[in-house]
């Protein structure tokens, strides 16, 4: 198999600049010829891989179809840490915090210098060997920069152009392609990966052969600066708190801030949302829930009473209905790959993700078992009148 003569990688997240990175670091010979990242906002990174944890977790997949990504992405992050000189990565232990509660924290070996305020106990979950962050975008400007990736911004793709083969099947020929003045054009292509997290289902839309079905989880996730006293380097997973209706998961980072999650009160968005194109341009967070957040840290942590958050984010997990990635080829168009909906762990895949498309892209085939990730799984499609993708100049799909 020849490697692709230009390779389109649609979304500018953790996932698209993984495969656009990967690709490029294909031996000559099964190297695309040119690469094109498009991101249809001013910036890499604008959602969930811009404002996500970044945490990541080897053994955590264990005995399921994703135990190879886990285990192969974890690896690997800690090498292109090393070889790209990543600020934000480290390994760090991880507490299990039960906080709702009236007794005081640290009587456990490890209990971080921070979690000084009222609870009911700590457990470990791990003592770092296998857990580990990096603040996303660090990542995506990493890999981005170094895929060598023409990177077009404020660029919409609004639909993919097919050519016919002779043996009746199909092959990518280009994308058509939206600025942000308007203009239209085709960008001539004969290999495009959908990294469109989220916004995955619009591929129903370019190529009807496929169900797509995806959901959207919208959260609120909120950031504490930086305090006189360096954080202690433990991530906490709390229970359930019925005073805030809160679950947090709380990363310090390096840089001394710290980051929280899990603070209750997501959005469900429909598939049929997303393919209008629903928050692509952005999504707010929910000030209740910010301030939910914030009184549960306060009521754990004396040392952050008074403190408020440095900043607060909206973004949206990408969830099939089976909760697995969709990862592979389109069946019946050559040159047609999708990469999305990998839930919570997209950040902490990523290396493993990238590399596998990077190899089905370029050689054919690859080291990694995609079987459970096919979009086959998902059956055929449901009639769909009046869409599909767009060919021979007639538009008839949705933008990303």
């Amino acid at each position: 198999m020849s490697p692709p003569s230009h390779l389109v990688v649609i979304g500018g997240g953790v996932q698209g600049s993984s495969v656009a990175y990967f690709a490029s670091q294909m031996a000559p010979s099964h190297r695309p010829g040119k690469i094109t990242l498009i991101e249809a906002n001013s910036h890499l990174a604008p959602h969930a891989s811009g404002k996500g944890g970044g945490f990541m977790a080897r053994s955590w997949g264990d005995g399921t179809s994703t135990e190879q990504l886990h285990h192969y992405a974890f690896d690997k992050h800690a090498e292109l840490a090393a070889e790209w000189g990543l600020k934000t990565y480290r390994k760090l232990p991880v507490l299990s915090v039960a906080g709702e509660g009236k007794k005081g924290f640290g009587s456990m070996r490890g209990t971080p210098n921070w979690l000084d305020g009222k609870g009911a106990g700590v457990r470990s979950m791990g003592d770092g060997s296998d857990t580990a962050q990096v603040t996303p975008g660090e990542y995506v400007e990493a890999a981005s920069s170094r895929s060598g990736a023409t990177v077009l911004l404020n660029t919409r793709v609004v639909g993919v152009e097919l050519s016919e083969l002779p043996d009746g099947e199909q092959a990518v020929a280009g994308v058509e392609i939206v600025t942000a003045d308007g203009s239209r054009s085709v960008l001539e292509a004969d290999a495009v990966c959908l990294s469109t997290g989220p916004w995955g289902c619009m591929a129903e839309d370019w190529f009807p052969t496929i169900s797509s079905p995806m959901e959207g989880i919208k959260s609120t996730s909120v950031t504490f600066p930086a305090r006189e006293t360096a954080n202690d380097a433990v991530a906490l997973f709390c229970n359930e708190d019925s005073r805030f209706n809160t679950h947090l998961e709380v990363y310090p980072r390096p840089d001394g801030t710290v980051y929280c999650c899990g603070v209750g009160g997501s959005d469900y968005i429909p598939a049929a949302e997303l393919r209008q194109g629903a928050f692509l341009s952005g999504c707010d967070p929910k000030e209740a829930r910010v301030e939910a957040a914030t009184a549960t840290l306060h009521a754990m942590s004396d040392a952050y009473k008074g403190i408020a958050p440095k900043s607060s984010q909206a973004c949206m997990r990408p969830c099939a209905p089976d909760a697995l990635p969709i990862m592979g080829p389109v069946p019946g168009v050559a040159g047609a790959f999708l990469n999305y909906a990998h839930n919570c762990w997209g950040i902490a895949w990523a290396p493993a993700t990238g590399t596998a498309m990077a190899e089905l892209i370029c050689l054919g085939e690859t080291t990694f078992d995609l079987s459970a990730f096919n979009v086959e799984r998902f059956g055929a499609p449901a009639k769909r009148g009046g869409r599909g993708r767009k060919k021979k100049g007639e538009a008839v799909g949705e933008q990303w």
